[in-house]
């Protein structure tokens, strides 16, 4: 018999939603103009565009002429770190990060480190947070950037963006934050938020693949790493992709409706069943990032005497799809730079397991992951070369 399906990678990427779906595939074929023509069918494709840009734009608070659409969340980050670098005209070479930034962002960083820029890693506490003194310590006069992600995608700890933000307008430094794994999941308004720019990424919030979105507050001088036809207010040029557009404008209006039917809280009930099961039954196990300040569909455990790697084969094979540490290193067999960051050791942090819960995870499919886990771990614990497992 073929075993259960329990998807539970929603951090790495969600499915792309029927709603969604339908709404996207008429921009395919029947409605293929380009947005930029004049004609009735670009005409068309314009006002879908634009219908998009407005829903994505309700979503966070801002207004339609502050989102800039990308070609992935990771091309929004490099737009709004190296596009707001390039275009300071005080000189201002020193930037500010975290040391448990995605690698978009580390990246970049570091990129820019080699090219002229001073970078400032921050220390993370034991949960994976920044914490505001230590911003306070490390921002100076001449700070142009701080970038600083909204939730860990590895440990689902949520930043005190606020704090944070209120900082950098105080010394003058813009800020911008990662918002891929919060906007769509919890409430972001950046008419409240201290943010000057914010990206977004579709396929995190059963949007399509391929399409992100940078939220550029107005009056924030960036200047476009990508030079063409002038599309997306000069920023960003090159012929919109209408389809998937459309398809961030869809997955937009569901995660409103998401909002507002109390979608938060009962995931967070699941996570915390999840959670509880799996320290209740397996040993030397325990929780990686806060325990309550965390995203409310991420859960995220170590497990000692064992790797990842194992747990992540026996699972799947048992039908359950998880992931060690971030999806985006997963092949690498280096130690998650996140956890390493948070005071964990090389050997704990190779136990690292990662399950994100999602709109249509049920009761059902957290009881078969508590049933299927533990045995997986005591198999895989015999096998080891650790001591004591």
């Amino acid at each position: 018999m073929e075993p259960r399906k329990v998807y539970l990678d929603n951090s790495a990427t969600t499915a792309v939603a029927e709603d969604v779906l339908n709404a996207m595939l008429p921009y395919f074929s029947a409605i293929a103009g380009n947005p930029n023509s004049l004609h009735q069918w670009g005409r068309d494709a314009r006002r879908a565009v634009d219908e998009a840009r407005e829903n994505v734009a309700s979503l966070i608070g801002a207004k339609p002429t502050e989102i800039v659409f990308t070609g992935s969340g990771s091309a929004a980050d490099n737009l709004a770190i190296k596009g707001s670098v390039w275009a300071d005209k005080k000189g201002r070479k020193h930037i500010i990060t975290s040391a448990i930034e995605h690698h978009a962002i580390m990246d970049t960083f570091k990129w820019l480190g080699k090219n002229g820029c001073e970078v400032t890693f921050l220390p993370v506490d034991e949960f994976g947070m920044v914490r505001p003194e230590t911003l306070k310590e490390a921002i100076r006069d001449d700070t142009l950037l701080v970038s600083v992600m909204h939730a860990n995608n590895e440990v689902g700890t949520i930043n005190p963006i606020e704090e944070l933000g209120a900082i950098c307008r105080e010394r003058g430094a813009l800020f911008h934050t990662d918002a891929v794994q919060t906007t769509g999941h919890i409430p972001v308004d950046v008419s409240n938020l201290p943010v000057d720019m914010l990206t977004m990424s579709a396929h995190k919030m059963y949007g399509p693949k391929g399409i992100g979105a940078l939220y550029i507050r107005k009056g924030i001088k960036i200047v476009p790493l990508v030079h063409g036809g002038g599309q997306e207010y000069g920023i960003r040029s090159g012929t919109e992709n209408t389809a998937e557009i459309v398809g961030f404008g869809e997955a937009a209006k569901l995660a409103s409706r998401l909002h507002e039917t109390g979608e938060e809280a009962r995931v967070s009930r699941l996570r915390d069943k999840l959670l509880d099961g799996i320290i209740a039954r397996i040993p030397n196990s325990f929780i990686t990032g806060h325990r309550t300040k965390r995203l409310p569909f991420h859960g995220s455990v170590c497990v000692k005497m064992i790797e990842g790697e194992g747990i992540l084969l026996r699972m799947d094979y048992a039908g359950i799809g998880v992931s060690s540490g971030s999806a985006c290193t997963s092949g690498s067999l280096e130690p998650s730079h996140v956890l390493l960051a948070m005071g964990l050791d090389h050997a704990t942090s190779h136990g690292s397991v990662r399950l994100t819960l999602g709109r249509d995870t049920t009761d059902e499919d957290i009881d078969y992951v508590l049933e299927k886990f533990p045995p997986i771990v005591e198999l895989l614990r015999k096998m080891s070369p650790y001591k004591g497992g």
